[in-house]
């Protein structure tokens, strides 16, 4: 995709997680997200199929720039736990600093449908395997419990952060997401380490 293309893609995926996160993922008109962007109807049709197409590659692009920041990001740590902290901090913070994105991935993907969670959930594996991958090495380095279930694990990770950034939304936001990283992954690291 050529420069020019890529702003005006990234234009519209800016305007649909505006827009989705005011008005719902059904209350979400694409000539509305058009309007937001500022390019015509048709524009949004020549770089996405349709509005399911379009939410999928906001989870994609969103969620594939955060694991790309994590994996940026603890390639210099030295334990599972550093590592840990680390993913939690940029998750919070990142969605701290974009609300609509939170609102988003939080409240509207539980509404959508089987077939586009399906899909969004080919989008988050990589966040998922990840996961895995650190608490892997922390059973390797044994600093975590070798009796873990790494599959079982990566889940409640991942869940327990998604129902943190969840109750931070429906609470109107009324505290700091990011002041929870450290009493989150102290709470993680009771159960994993030995």
């Amino acid at each position: 995709m050529t420069g020019r293309k890529r702003k005006k893609y990234g234009l519209i995926l800016d305007a649909a997680e505006k827009v989705i996160a005011s008005s719902g993922y059904h209350g979400a008109q694409v000539s509305r997200i058009a309007r937001e962007a500022g390019v015509a109807d048709g524009t949004v049709y020549l770089y996405f199929k349709n509005k399911e197409d379009l939410l999928v590659s906001l989870f994609r692009e969103r969620l594939g720039s955060l694991v790309q920041r994590f994996h940026e990001s603890i390639r210099e740590t030295h334990t599972a736990g550093e590592a840990l902290r680390i993913v939690c901090g940029i998750h919070f913070t990142m969605l701290e600093k974009h609300p609509d994105l939170a609102h988003v991935t939080q409240i509207e993907l539980r509404q959508s449908s089987p077939g586009l969670r399906s899909a969004i959930g080919l989008t988050v594996k990589p966040y998922i395997v990840l996961i895995e991958n650190i608490v892997r090495k922390g059973i390797e380095e044994k600093t975590f419990r070798a009796d873990l279930d790494t599959k079982l694990i990566r889940l409640l990770l991942f869940g327990a952060m998604d129902q943190v950034v969840t109750s931070w939304i429906i609470s109107g936001r009324k505290y700091s997401l990011s002041g929870q990283v450290d009493k989150t992954v102290d709470f993680f690291l009771r159960g994993l380490e030995r």
